[in-house]
């Protein structure tokens, strides 16, 4: 749940007009000028069940009051959220927590949920094709893609070394397996974190995870050490309270060095190396690789910034390179100071959603206003955060962030780390149910 001051709701509600503030997003009143229940628009599939892509699945089905059928496309039987994963790797939130089932937006919106995944799509014929489920046709495609790893530019990260080093920045199996080497970790022990020059996904937060992970230090192994390895020059989000954290709770466990990037690693002797030279040795080394667009982006041709990112329409979402198929979330080439989180992602579904629904009503899509709140948890009760809202700019034909719209904490709290579960909570009831 995005927590608004009074001020920042006024401004949200001038900024909007005539606009209805939906799930911490401004959406056109008309695109809840919903057909009657017996009319039908069309069909659409989506492909991805993540915070993007369910979230437009339940969407275009509430705000076409069902007259878009709906086909939803995931490879995973379970919702397993990247946001909170942190906590998990330090015991302050049990697994089960992060994951989830799809029943509800089978139950309550009428959504086909099919469980295969996606080998090919015909975008000429407008038709995706499944490994074991057969064919569906649509009207519009919506895909959210998320990221996949360029394990290639850090050489020796190779399938047998994935075995040992973990990036755990897909939730699931790997975060339960991070657990558990910090777990075996003996007091006196080396943990590096690596970080990789942005963009990246974010939850999981770099920084979060190294102070979730230093929490768990301090309280049962005080002589274990933490180096953060950062291919940035700088701590490049809530950089100051992250800091002060770390500084004043975490004193003599992190040791933080920028400008460190990693090109190589030797999973046996658990030794990584920098691009100038630099060797560093720990006993569990999380490696998180550099990023792109999930292989879905690349196989439907979507892929067309920097050979890394998805190029959008920031009105519709729909993509620049291929006709009739929006892309969502941590895909596309962001725009500036959006970050790739999974508020992010859900505002995007919900602002596909509503374009989709314009068009399919033979409507003129308008740009929608996207809200953002990324939580930090800084030890097992307080977070930090930082929030934005962005609105589109027809000169420059992206969003960009409403001045005075956002901010960062004033200092960690628990009143926070209260408002941080409660968000988690609430949009996953959002995405889901």
């Amino acid at each position: 749940m995005t927590r608004f001051n009074p001020d920042r709701r006024r401004l949200l509600q001038a900024l909007g007009g005539s606009a209805t503030l939906l799930g911490a997003a401004v959406l056109p009143g008309s695109a809840l000028a919903a057909p009657g229940k017996n009319k039908k628009l069309g069909r659409v599939v989506v492909v991805g069940a993540g915070f993007g892509g369910a979230t437009a699945a339940k969407y275009l089905r509430k705000w076409s009051n069902g007259a878009i059928e709906v086909v939803l496309i995931e490879r995973n039987k379970e919702f397993i959220s990247c946001p909170a994963s942190n906590e998990v790797l330090a015991g302050n939130r049990d697994y089960a927590s992060i994951v989830h089932g799809y029943e509800g937006l089978k139950k309550n919106w009428g959504i086909k949920v099919v469980h295969a995944s996606m080998i090919a799509v015909d975008v000429d014929k407008r038709k995706v094709k499944t490994d074991h489920a057969g064919e569906f046709d649509y009207d519009r495609l919506v895909v959210s893609p998320g990221v996949d790893f360029l394990f290639g530019a850090v050489a020796g990260y190779d399938e047998k070394a994935q075995e040992k080093i973990l990036h755990a920045w897909k939730a699931g199996p790997q975060t339960v397996a991070l657990r558990q080497q910090l777990v075996d970790l003996p007091d006196g022990g080396v943990y590096i974190q690596t970080i990789p020059k942005a963009p990246y996904r974010c939850p999981p937060g770099p920084y979060e995870r190294v102070s979730q992970i230093a929490h768990y230090f301090k309280t049962h192994k005080p002589n274990s050490k933490i180096i953060v390895l950062d291919g940035n020059d700088q701590i490049i989000s809530k950089g100051k309270l992250f800091k002060g954290v770390w500084d004043n709770d975490y004193q003599g466990l992190i040791e933080y060095r920028p400008n460190w990037n990693i090109t190589e690693v030797n999973a046996e002797t658990r030794i990584v190396t920098s691009e100038i030279g630099d060797r560093e040795r720990g006993d569990v080394i999380n490696l998180v690789p550099p990023q792109h667009a999930g292989k879905i982006a690349h196989d439907i041709g979507l892929v067309n910034a920097n050979n890394r990112w998805v190029n959008i329409d920031w009105v519709t979402l729909e993509s620049t390179a291929v006709k009739n198929v929006h892309v969502l979330g941590d895909a596309t080439l962001s725009a500036p100071l959006m970050p790739k989180s999974g508020h992010m992602a859900n505002q995007h579904g919900k602002a596909a959603a509503a374009a989709i629904v314009e068009i399919l009503a033979g409507r003129q899509p308008q740009p929608t206003l996207l809200a953002n709140t990324c939580y930090s948890m800084v030890d097992d009760r307080r977070a930090i955060h930082v929030d934005s809202v962005h609105r589109y700019d027809s000169e420059k034909k992206t969003p960009l962030v409403v001045p005075g719209s956002g901010g960062v904490s004033a200092a960690p709290s628990i009143e926070e780390g209260l408002f941080t579960r409660a968000w988690a909570k609430n949009i996953w009831s959002d995405i889901l149910t």
